[in-house]
């Protein structure tokens, strides 16, 4: 197996971001994006953990923010992930989950970030927003 190019990294990562954000602002289902995520190689599923808890980070979001997203996810609050995101400093090592939990990590960390943008959307970028990713024109939902 060959890794990927250099441009076929950025790609991967500018649709892992229309993804996550088409999610997050109610374009995408959760269950739609669930199914890409299912579609993806372990190593591509490790990348978009990694890429997702980067944005989390980003947002800085608290333990109420991972309960409040956890509640979203579908996810037992029991579940590693929910555990995870749930700390008072949240954990962010979800890629080295054992495959098996990806998909619960996915569903904990994309509804997590959807719960703190929406929250930033509203604050900070209400009307006058310069944020392309904040602007994202209707998506047609992929199965």
């Amino acid at each position: 197996m060959t890794e990927p190019s250099s441009d076929d990294g950025r790609t991967f990562r500018r649709e892992t971001e229309r993804v996550v954000n088409e999610i997050a602002q109610g374009l995408r289902t959760l269950d739609a994006g669930v199914r890409w995520f299912s579609d993806l190689a372990s190593t591509r599923q490790q990348m978009v953990l990694k890429e997702v808890a980067g944005f989390a980070m980003q947002a800085h979001i608290t333990a109420a923010d991972g309960r409040a997203g956890v509640a979203r996810s579908g996810v037992k609050p029991t579940a590693n992930p929910s555990i995870m995101i749930c700390m008072d400093t949240p954990r962010y090592g979800f890629a080295g989950l054992p495959s098996a939990e990806h998909v619960m990590a996915f569903r904990v960390l994309v509804s997590v970030f959807a719960v703190v943008d929406t929250r930033r959307r509203e604050r900070y970028c209400k009307g006058a927003c310069g944020h392309a990713w904040h602007n994202l024109p209707a998506a047609t939902e992929q199965p």
